[in-house]
């Protein structure tokens, strides 16, 4: 009884010690969220507001869109650490440098997602601080989602990736040991998921979902004011973890597994992706970590693979739209994604490169059928043109008026980008990181491109690629899909120029 008695007493002060922490953490954010409050915008004017929102929800889009390829790296390192585990193999000291480093960065982004979480928080109390008054709607509705958004961001990594490693114990313990170096303390793994697990911090969030849910189509009207607004109600709507904030009910642990409505574990998520699920798409497709509301229309169609097949060329530039995917909201224009199709081995044979040392290690993958050279979040990778037709529309451009060397120019071009990481930037003027226009822009080095505005930044869009295949253009558009229907010639010319229409061309840039 005395031990029963010692052992309430020590969880009731733990609880207790708990919730002062918790409170007066709040208090500090709440603190720092009035002073932001009323230094940057009580006495802006709107459209310095908006200027000043804007810049933020760049910045954000560009931490999301690591966030989400932090992710799926972290699921793809799990998935490599696990094999090994299964097979009784020691992790080498590569697989533990990637481990701490990968892990580094996640505790970057997560202290990035906290501060923005909490920065606008104070802004759904209009009584206690009246200052919030006087904020224009848009850029407060703009403020709110983008803090809800960080929140769900938070939860999302722990369930989708974070959840799997703390319930291996042997990577537990490596990733609760304190390393100075990384700036990890001990037990890292531990705080993250009783934060996770946390009632109160889950109560706050849903207090900022339950205002967004009620605001309606009216909310949206105001984010649209925003260039990336749409990106921004998305990563709310598709996020996997509003249902678990929306249920008062407590998460609980059993064991050493944390419960939500049944542990989702690695093995969960592989079963999952066996099963072709919908969520096995959400965590492993293409854009892993983010929900596909449905396939594409091209998706395993025999008839567009052997269409395709037949009419691509090595050096050719493939463009692609999914209306359906998270990415295609923040991309200006009609087209979302564009890539290129680097060739078989006959064809690479045919122009003399198929010795070459840019293509010597890529021999195994492309006798594969991976001949769609892509930047993806995780990096510039080879894909096979069936794994790119997971899509709705479908544009095949070709630069008709180059000989075979210039082609084969072009082609090492593009393999010499392999294994660089995506640019988060969208920055066209660096050639280390590479993000999908980019890719070709600077594997058509020669040729002069059209540029436009996103994220703040000059840079290059699928559409801007386009552009260039309009009348009077060097790109002929040799093949077209459009919702899934293909556009025959000739009028596959005037139904790009038709899906281009909304789109305000940019001045031409200088060729790198």
């Amino acid at each position: 009884m005395r031990y029963l008695s010692i052992r309430k007493w020590f969880f009731a002060s733990v609880l207790v010690l708990g919730l002062a922490g918790h409170q007066a953490a709040l208090a500090g954010s709440q603190a720092a969220c009035a002073r932001q409050l009323q230094e940057t915008y009580a006495t802006a004017t709107p459209e310095e507001s908006q200027k000043r929102m804007q810049a933020k929800l760049n910045d954000f889009t560009r931490l999301a869109e690591q966030t989400l390829a932090m992710r799926s790296q972290a699921l793809s390192m799990y998935q490599h650490l696990h094999e090994k585990m299964a097979q009784n193999e020691p992790f080498s000291g590569r697989d533990l440098q990637r481990l701490h480093d990968g892990s580094s960065e996640l505790l970057a982004q997560r202290t990035a997602l906290i501060k923005l979480a909490e920065e606008h928080e104070c802004w759904l109390n209009a009584e206690k601080y009246p200052a919030v008054q006087a904020i224009p709607a848009p850029v407060r509705a703009a403020g709110i989602s983008m803090s809800l958004s960080a929140a769900l961001l938070l939860y999302d990594n722990y369930l989708i990736a974070i959840s799997a490693y703390r319930d291996n114990s042997d990577l537990r313990r490596q990733l609760n040991h304190a390393d100075p170096l990384l700036a990890r303390r001990t037990g890292e793994l531990n705080a993250i998921a009783a934060s996770f697990t946390s009632a109160d911090k889950r109560a706050r969030t849903r207090r900022a979902l339950t205002w967004y849910e009620k605001q309606g189509p009216e909310l949206q009207s105001s984010l649209d004011v925003f260039e990336g607004g749409k990106y921004l109600a998305q990563l709310i709507d598709q996020s996997p973890s509003v249902q678990m904030i929306r249920n008062p009910a407590p998460l609980t642990y059993i064991g050493r597994q944390v419960k939500m409505f049944g542990l989702i574990t690695f093995d969960t998520l592989q079963g999952l992706k066996r099963s072709g699920s919908n969520l096995s798409s959400m965590l492993f497709g293409n854009t892993v970590g983010l929900v596909e509301t449905r396939h594409g229309k091209l998706y395993k169609r025999d008839d567009v693979i052997a269409q395709m097949t037949q009419t691509l060329r090595a050096g050719d530039i493939l463009l692609e739209k999914t209306p359906f995917r998270l990415t295609d909201s923040f991309i200006p224009g009609h087209w979302g994604h564009a890539a290129l199709w680097v060739g078989t081995e006959q064809e690479l044979k045919e122009l003399g490169i198929w010795e070459h040392r840019l293509i010597r290690p890529h021999w195994q993958q492309i006798r594969e059928g991976r001949g769609v050279i892509e930047a993806l979040r995780s990096g510039v990778e080879m894909n096979t043109a069936q794994h790119f037709l997971n899509i709705d529309d479908l544009a095949v451009l070709r630069h008709g008026k180059i000989d075979p060397a210039t082609r084969a120019s072009i082609v090492l071009q593009a393999f010499s980008h392999i294994g660089k990481p995506y640019d988060f930037n969208f920055d066209v003027d660096s050639t280390d990181r590479i993000f999908c226009s980019k890719l070709v822009y600077l594997t058509y080095g020669d040729l002069q491109w059209p540029v436009s505005r996103m994220l703040g930044r000059t840079t290059i869009s699928p559409d801007n690629v386009a552009q260039r295949a309009l009348a009077g253009g060097p790109l002929d558009v040799v093949l077209l899909y459009h919702d899934g229907v293909e556009i025959e010639q000739p009028r596959a010319l005037q139904q790009m120029e038709s899906l281009l229409r909304p789109a305000r061309p940019g001045p031409v840039g200088q060729s790198v």
